[in-house]
């Protein structure tokens, strides 16, 4: 896709793990309140209901790294200009490989989950994917989340109440099979389904956002990823004091919404002729 001419009158935002796209149901609002058209594409078969999901998680199961990524290229490309990519989480990965094969006028990753080759794993991390990697088992499972988990990974910043709400609403199985190849994929020579190319110099200009308090992707994964790219085009990094992992849901999700915008909006016209990293 070419660069863009000007600014971007749509947003494509791009869910994570253990949620769908009723996720992004308050940025949709604001962003379409400021005159963009917002599209919020589904991984394929995830386009129901949270509830109905929940019901029968077989969709989740059947999800592959590929089928996701052709349902987003599918959607981005199809529009007449380059739009302004956000992903959450899992979706944050995503939105990478769409950046690194072309697409989008400007990326912001929020606690995105890392592409390839970026090793750090914190407690916190370990202990918030456990429900997932404690049994290969779960590689052919969809795999939800107790509340005690979900509280624990995604909303440890809420208070109680509105961390169930939050659970009752948006949370859904996630997929086993991809979160273990994504673990084994640095055990593995050559690239897998998750690989960028940390030089390519045609990328459009990278945002990560990240949560202070976030224990499913903390700080440090953000940082690395961060630092792995080499290439000759801007990638910057943001934290937010006291976010946890779910800030999308999180009281307070306006500045970080306004935050990312703005962001965006300014580096989504210009490709700088250096890489940048800050905090």
């Amino acid at each position: 896709m070419a660069a863009p001419s000007k600014r971007p009158d749509t947003i494509v935002l791009v869910h994570g793990f253990w949620v769908t796209s009723r996720s992004w149901e308050h940025r949709i609002t604001r962003y379409a309140a400021q005159g963009y058209r917002v599209l919020t594409p589904a991984y394929p078969g995830l386009d129901v209901e949270v509830e109905a999901l929940n019901r029968d998680p077989s969709p989740v199961e059947r999800l592959t790294v590929p089928a996701i990524m052709t349902r987003l290229e599918t959607v981005v490309g199809g529009l007449e200009a380059p739009p302004i990519l956000m992903g959450h989480s899992a979706g944050g990965a995503f939105m990478q490989l769409l950046l690194d094969r072309g697409y989008g006028a400007v990326g912001v990753a929020i606690n995105s989950a890392p592409t390839e080759g970026v090793l750090v794993a914190p407690l916190s991390q370990l202990k918030s994917t456990f429900p997932v990697l404690k049994s290969p088992a779960n590689r052919h499972k969809a795999v939800g989340l107790t509340y005690e988990q979900w509280r624990y990974a995604f909303t440890n910043t809420f208070d109680e109440a509105d961390s169930r709400a939050a659970y009752d609403r948006y949370q859904i199985p996630a997929s086993g099979g991809i979160l273990w190849d994504s673990v084994l994929a640095n055990l593995i020579p050559g690239p897998q389904e998750i690989a960028v190319d940390y030089h390519n110099d045609a990328r459009a200009p990278l945002l990560f956002i990240s949560g202070s308090e976030d224990h499913l992707m903390p700080p440090a994964v953000q940082r690395s990823n961060a630092k792995h790219y080499k290439s000759n085009t801007i990638t910057e990094i943001k934290e937010f004091s006291g976010r946890s992992h779910f800030m999308p849901g999180q009281n307070g999700w306006e500045e970080i919404a306004d935050y990312a915008l703005a962001w965006a909006v300014e580096h989504a016209t210009r490709r700088p002729q250096m890489a940048a990293a800050s905090s």
